[in-house]
């Protein structure tokens, strides 16, 4: 039986989950699969992959054939690195505890990455909002401004008004004394 290491589709429409399965060649892609090893979400940034690696690497070393997603999967978690490793522990290149601390090393290197993208990612969030806040602090001025002219006019006519009602007024009665 040829197997295969590929993702089966999970999840709602236009919002993709993946399982990453073993599963005979001929099965169709969302059938009958041997073994769950792990899943795959694209929708995040960067991709969260939750995977069995000992599982993985067993059917990498066993000979299951990965779907071209599946291997950059595969090769991102560090299957490949570590198969890689083993085999040069078996041609006793380097020992076991080598391979482990350049596959660690690896591995640090990598989350290191992840890290800073999650931050950058952060950042510009943040810097998004900061410029949102001040463009909308500018539309208030403004708008401030324009309801303060407004109220400034509307109170020098009505003062205007008072003046010449106070005018007429005071006018009124020097015209009566006059007569």
């Amino acid at each position: 039986m040829a197997t295969k290491i590929r993702l089966q589709r999970g999840g709602r429409k236009g919002y993709a989950f993946y399982r990453i399965v073993i599963a005979d060649s001929r099965a169709p892609r969302d059938g009958k699969f041997t073994e769950k090893i792990g899943t795959y979400n694209p929708n995040t940034n960067p991709a969260t992959v939750d995977l069995d690696f000992d599982r993985a690497l067993y059917w990498v070393e066993t000979g299951a054939q990965p779907t071209a997603t599946a291997h950059n999967i595969l090769k991102g978690e560090g299957v490949y690195l570590m198969k890689h490793l083993r085999g040069g522990v078996k041609k006793g290149a380097f020992d076991e505890a080598t391979a482990q601390k350049k596959f660690d090393a690896w591995k640090e290197n990598k989350q290191n990455g992840l890290n800073s993208v999650r931050e950058n990612e952060a950042k510009e969030k943040s810097a998004a909002a900061a410029k949102e806040l001040e463009a909308e602090k500018k539309i208030n001025e403004a708008i401030a401004k324009k309801v303060a002219e407004k109220k400034a006019a509307e109170a020098a006519a009505k003062a205007e008004a008072e003046a010449a009602a106070n005018a007429e007024a005071a006018e009124a009665p020097a015209e009566a004394y006059a007569r």
